[in-house]
């Protein structure tokens, strides 16, 4: 049995020998062959700019921060533009506001960010990490970028049974690819839990679900692109006595000027924020129930300076 183990260990041995003599024979070595897989080689390099923000009406991106970099967004939503609560009588929804919501997300490495921000909804709070962990290349080799990001909610107002209660959490899966340079498409999976569901009438609604996001740019000028935004919660309480549930959809114009990046949007969702707009978008397209909206994103650079004095 030993002299068996022994010829097989021999054979073994005599294959790798050759097999290392072979590959240095070729121009490329193994090593090099997984290292251009993983997007390491001369001709791997990342696909830059497969959206031109961190977030576009309803989803966020696989766009992230650099280090050391600050992006403050203002995103603001009107009332309905027509309808009951619409038309003339608001000019449009202009007169009235649905949400506006605050965002700082800095970039603690180039993958990434934590960010932190304010809506006027329920006055949420919300607290997120966002990390890009895959890349995609110009050489296709890596196909996809990924990111995965959590966030968690709380509620400073209203009325509650508990702290517990005013809590959400949110986990994020966000997968996108840069087609052309003039296509790219986002799709994204989200679990989100509310302590307390929303909207708090007759507990129809559920607590936790998942949802579905997709998302598409498409290039206008080298500075403007148009976006469709659209998100699918997997919830069983789309519509009770009181209130109708609807998926979020949004269209936009994005443009892009130096150091700025301005959307101008419309949706049917009041709120700005993923756990409010997922649980809580009431608003029906068919009924004028839909709203003009703003995104201004602004990037400020705390690098210290390289220039020798």
């Amino acid at each position: 049995m030993k002299k068996y183990i022994t010829i097989f260990f021999i054979l073994l041995f005599t294959q790798h020998v050759l097999a290392q003599k072979t590959d240095t024979l070729k121009k490329n070595t193994s090593i090099d062959s997984l290292m251009n897989a993983m997007g390491a080689g001369n001709h791997s390099e990342p696909v830059l700019g497969t959206f031109k923000a961190s977030r576009l009406i309803l989803s966020q991106t696989t766009e992230t921060v650099k280090k050391n970099n600050l992006n403050f967004l203002i995103i603001h939503r009107f009332g309905d533009f027509s309808g009951t609560y619409g038309g003339g009588q608001s000019l449009g929804g202009l007169d009235a506001v649905a949400d506006v919501y605050f965002d700082f997300e800095y970039g603690l490495n180039d993958h990434l960010n934590i960010n932190f921000g304010r809506s006027t909804i329920g006055g949420l709070l919300d607290l997120g990490l966002k990390y890009t962990f895959i890349h995609q290349t110009t050489d296709d080799a890596i196909p996809l970028s990924m990111s995965a990001g959590g966030e968690i909610g709380i509620r400073p107002y209203g009325s509650f049974n508990s702290f517990d209660g005013r809590l959400s959490t949110l986990f994020k899966i966000i997968a996108a690819r840069k087609f052309s340079p003039g296509f790219s498409l986002l799709i994204s999976s989200t679990f989100l839990r509310n302590n307390s569901p929303l909207p708090t009438i007759n507990g129809n609604n559920e607590q936790q679900f998942l949802s579905i996001a997709v998302a598409t740019r498409f290039k206008i000028t080298k500075h403007m692109g148009f976006i469709i935004d659209y998100a699918h919660p997997f919830t069983n309480a789309k519509q009770t006595s009181t209130f109708t549930l609807y998926d979020p959809l949004g269209f936009g114009i994005e443009i892009e000027t130096g150091g700025h990046v301005f959307t101008l949007n419309i949706t049917n969702s009041r709120g700005i924020n993923d756990i409010n707009y997922l649980s809580n978008t009431t608003s029906d397209y068919g009924k004028g129930q839909y709203r003009i909206g703003f995104t201004i994103s602004r990037m400020f650079d705390f690098n210290r300076s390289k220039t020798n004095y």
